[in-house]
Order: structure tokens, then sequence, then C-alpha cells
């Protein structure tokens, strides 16, 4: 549920002190968007979420399951079986926030080649500024 305009007020992310600039931290990362949209499709067990998402460990995978459950943004629902079955999907307030996300990722898939060659030109004029591969941030 969305936080009232009186309760947003309390909050400046622009403060050092303020808690939401942790929880921007938090949701920020490249797993954590990747996650959510992936969750999107409905609910997904452990191992669709590992070979969905190319590249994240499972130290990684399992850490990020767990700061979004903390955080009320993921569901894990265990059903038991043999194996145990354990589900994970997206709470409405995750849902709030995958909408947001998959913009990200609907931008960043659309407009990556502008980028680059922006990236190219920059680094032709500017030889001696090196900037790693995770950019700025």
């Amino acid at each position: 549920m969305p936080t009232p305009a009186a309760e947003r007020g309390q909050f400046d992310a622009y403060l050092a002190a303020c808690p939401t600039r942790k929880l921007l931290d938090e949701i920020a990362g490249k797993w954590v968007s990747l996650i959510l949209v992936a969750l999107g499709d409905g609910p997904q067990r452990y191992s669709d979420l590992s070979r969905r998402i190319a590249g994240v460990s499972q130290k990684m995978l399992t850490q990020t399951l767990r700061v979004l459950e903390r955080d009320g943004l993921v569901r894990r629902e265990v059903t038991p079986s043999v194996p145990v079955r354990v589900d994970y999907s997206l709470t409405p307030l995750g849902e709030s926030l995958r909408a947001l996300m998959a913009g990200f990722k609907d931008w960043a898939e659309t407009n990556f080649a502008a980028v680059d060659a922006a990236r190219t030109d920059y680094d032709a004029r500017t030889p001696d500024l090196t900037i790693g591969p995770g950019g700025a941030g």
C-alpha cells in the first residue's frame, strides 16, 4: 500500500541519516531488479530463478531473496512434500516496485546501443580518464 503524502514528508533520502537511503541502496542492486522482474511472470521455484538469471551465484540469489522477503517484497511459500517445495512470489508491495524495475530493464535493453556509442565517443575524446565497467555508481 502506498505511503500517504503526510508520512512521505518525514523521509528525505538526500539526508545521510535517512533510512530510505539504505532502502534505495538495497533495491538498486542488479539482482534485485532481475529477480523482481522475473517474478512478475508468477511464482517460481529457487531453481527456476537460478536458471533464468544467468550469472547469479547461489549465495547472492539466496541473500537477495532473504532481503526481499524481509522488506515485504517477496513471499516465500513452503509446500510440505518430498522433496520440500519452495516457491517465491511477489507481494503487492513487490509488484508495485516490479513495475518500476521492468521499466528500467526495458529502457536498458532498448537504449543500450545508444549508451554504448556515447561511451565509445567519450572514451575516444578523453583517453586519460577511465571509468570501469560498473560505471560511475
